[in-house]
């Protein structure tokens, strides 16, 4: 059993920045892959970022590419994602997740996911 808990989400204008992070609960994280997915209102949570339990490998969306940036640290149990050069349409609530697939980019193939943080960009 795995549990996440995201934080650092908030509001922020355009072009800025912001990190979030998930803490992990469990023996065998290093083991996950794990994920970050966004879901905007009256939309399908979306792929944004996901990271090898080894951390050698990353994906990304095609949105957030080159702007967004998914690390680990599995001695913590902490999973990062940093989001420069923000828009107004990454405006979402963000979920940390956690799954044993590779590349972990549909949401169905998800086994854990975090409660959320949102995260809003003005314009």
């Amino acid at each position: 059993q795995v549990q996440l808990v995201e934080s650092g989400g908030g509001l922020v204008q355009a072009g800025g920045s912001l990190r979030l992070s998930c803490a992990a609960s469990g023996r065998t994280f290093s083991r996950y892959v794990m994920a970050w997915f966004r879901q905007a209102p009256g939309k399908e949570r979306e792929f944004v970022a996901g990271i090898l339990g080894s951390g050698d490998m990353t994906d990304y969306g095609d949105s957030v590419k080159g702007r967004f940036s998914i690390s680990r640290e599995d001695a913590k149990n902490m999973v990062y994602l940093l989001m420069n050069s923000l828009k107004p349409e990454d405006t979402a609530v963000y979920y940390c997740a956690a799954g044993t697939r590779w590349p972990l980019t549909d949401h169905q193939l998800v086994t854990y996911w975090g409660q959320g943080t949102q995260v809003t960009v003005s314009s």
